[in-house]
């Protein structure tokens, strides 16, 4: 446990969407606590988030459980609003909630395209602007997506999911600059591929883990803690100064 004079988030008030799975929303929850945020989980099933919680009260009490589907307003609103009703107020907004789906370009259905699109671009915009709202009568906060390094290179079977995060980029730059005034900070997060329960499968097969490898010059795939550890300085006071970016966590990919 970190003394408390040393915790970087210490009493802050944060919410996390898509962290009902073990993968990149309950490793950014799970440091939050760490560091001594108060947090709120948010994603569509409900016993998820509570064995989520279950595991993340180890690390930290102060967390609750939030469903939502984020495609939705009104859950968006519902899940910022009951956030300052339990809390008091929201200081740090991770919009992490995705879905991928892997496709070649033309098997892609509208369907398929407009899915992505609700969760991943929607579903985004609507947390930010529900949280922009109650941090802008605060006079600060902190927004944080977490967007992708296919937004800035091209992966095969990826066209689709790519475009939804590459949608991430200009609105964070739009939001950074209009938001300034009232000191919000909108930053983004571009993981490179990170394993996760949602993957290891994947990983588990050694040729496609060694085809994946070869994109990574460091030599490894990503950890939930890589992209976790990027979330916190995003999060805290340190990065006050900084609005607009995109922090690329992703082993080298896009520096080839």
């Amino acid at each position: 446990m970190k003394i408390e004079e040393e915790m970087r988030l210490k009493n802050k008030v944060a919410v996390v969407t898509g962290a009902g799975s073990r993968g990149i929303g309950r490793g950014i929850a799970s440091a939050f606590l760490a560091e001594g945020a108060k947090v709120v989980i948010s994603g569509r099933t409900r016993s998820k988030l509570e064995h989520a919680a279950q595991e993340l009260r180890a690390i930290g009490e102060e967390i609750e459980i939030i469903p939502a589907d984020v495609s939705q307003s009104k859950d968006a609103d519902d899940l910022i609003r009951r956030t300052v009703e339990r809390f008091g107020r929201v200081d740090i907004l991770v919009n992490n909630a995705g879905i991928i789906i892997r496709k070649p370009f033309v098997e892609i259905t509208p369907e398929d395209w407009d899915a992505l699109f609700a969760t991943n671009a929607r579903g985004s915009f609507l947390c930010a602007q529900a949280a922009a709202k109650v941090m802008i009568q605060q006079g600060k906060g902190k927004i944080i997506m977490i967007s992708s390094d296919s937004a800035l290179v091209g992966i095969p079977l990826l066209s689709a999911y790519s475009s939804t995060k590459g949608a991430l980029l200009p609105l964070v730059r739009a939001m950074a600059v209009e938001l300034a005034p009232y000191h919000i900070n909108v930053n983004a997060i571009l993981p490179g591929a990170v394993e996760t329960d949602l993957n290891r499968d994947r990983f588990a097969d050694p040729v496609w883990k060694a085809e994946v490898l070869k994109r990574f010059p460091l030599g490894r795939i990503g950890t939930v803690a890589d992209i976790a550890a990027a979330a916190v300085y995003l999060a805290s006071d340190e990065s006050d100064w900084m609005t607009g970016q995109f922090m690329v966590v992703d082993g080298g990919h896009t520096a080839r």
